[in-house]
C-alpha cells in the first residue's frame, strides 16, 4: 500500500471546511489529516510537531490575507529540514498579493473564482502532486540530516509552550517562562530544586521563580473552563485546592512530552 501523504488544512470557513474534510474522508487511502485550524500560530506549531507533508491554506482568513501572509512568511524562515508543500485557495485577484504568496514559498495557487471550482478539484489535484512531494522526502537519514541539538531543544520549547498554551497560561507571565524551562530540565534529567536552577539562570531568587510559576498555574486554573482543563490536563491532582502543584506540573508534563523525544 502507498504510503498515505499527511496533511494539514487551514481554514476559517465552516462550510468550505466541512466540504474540505468530506472530501479528505472520501480519498481513500490517499491521505491523513493531522490537524484542523483558522489560527496561522497554531498551524505553525502543528507543522513544528506533526512536520505535515502538504498544507492546504486559505488565503483569504478572516477576510484578510494578512494572516495567511504571516503564517507563510514565518514558515519560510523557520528551520525545518523539510518544509510542506503548500497549496494556496483565494478568491483573491490581486497580482501584488499572488506574488507576495510566491515569494513567500506556497507551491501552488488555485483561484476559488475560476470555473469549476471545488474542493473535490482541489484534492484531485493533491492526488496528482502527491508522487512529486513523496520524491521530496529525504529516503534515508544520514549523520549530517540529524536534527542538531538546537534544533531538538526549539521544538521541544514549542510543544511545551503549545501545551501551557492550550491550558490558558499567559506567555505574558513571568512564570511562563520559567515553566518552559523547568519541564525542559526535568525531560532531560530529573533534578532537585529545579527552580534554584532556574534562578541562577535568570538572576533571581529560588523562592521568586516558584512563588511566579504557581502564580502562573493559579491564574489559569481560576480562568480557564473546567471543560478545558480537564481535557489537556489529565493527571490526577492531589492538591485539596484541586490546582496541581509546580512538581506534580512538571513532572506530568516532562514524563508525557518525553515519549515525543
Amino acid at each position: 500500500m502507498d504510503e498515505k501523504l499527511t496533511l494539514l488544512l487551514i481554514e476559517d470557513d465552516p462550510a468550505a471546511c466541512k466540504e474540505m474534510l468530506g472530501e479528505i474522508n472520501n480519498s481513500g487511502d490517499c491521505f491523513e489529516l493531522i490537524g484542523v485550524t483558522n489560527n496561522p500560530n497554531r498551524a505553525l506549531q502543528h507543522v513544528w510537531d506533526s512536520r505535515p507533508d502538504a498544507v492546504i491554506l486559505d488565503l483569504d482568513l478572516n477576510d484578510s490575507a494578512d494572516d495567511s501572509l504571516e503564517f507563510l512568511k514565518k514558515l519560510k524562515t523557520t528551520d525545518i529540514s523539510r518544509p510542506p508543500f503548500v497549496l494556496v485557495l483565494t478568491h483573491s485577484t490581486s497580482t501584488l498579493s499572488n506574488k507576495m504568496v510566491r515569494e513567500y514559498g506556497a507551491d501552488y495557487i488555485m483561484s476559488k473564482n475560476q470555473q469549476g471550482y471545488s474542493a473535490a478539484g482541489a484534492i484531485d489535484f493533491m492526488k496528482t502532486m502527491k508522487s512529486f512531494i513523496t520524491s521530496r522526502k529525504p529516503e534515508s537519514t544520514c549523520i549530517g540530516d540529524m536534527q542538531s541539538d538546537e534544533m531538538k531543544e526549539r521544538r521541544i520549547q514549542r510543544r511545551i509552550s503549545n501545551e501551557l498554551d492550550k491550558l490558558g497560561i499567559s506567555a505574558k507571565s513571568i512564570g511562563y517562562r520559567y515553566l518552559i524551562d523547568a519541564i525542559a530540565i526535568i525531560m532531560k534529567q530529573p533534578v532537585q530544586h529545579v527552580c534554584n536552577v532556574i534562578s541562577k539562570k535568570y538572576g533571581k531568587t529560588g523562592n521568586s521563580v516558584e512563588r511566579a510559576m504557581q502564580n502562573a498555574i493559579n491564574r489559569a486554573w481560576a480562568a480557564t473552563s473546567e471543560e478545558e482543563l480537564k481535557a489537556n490536563y489529565t493527571a490526577r491532582i492531589k492538591s485539596s485546592k484541586g490546582i496541581p502543584t509546580i512538581t506534580e506540573f512538571i513532572f506530568y508534563y516532562a514524563k508525557k512530552l518525553n515519549n515525543e523525544f
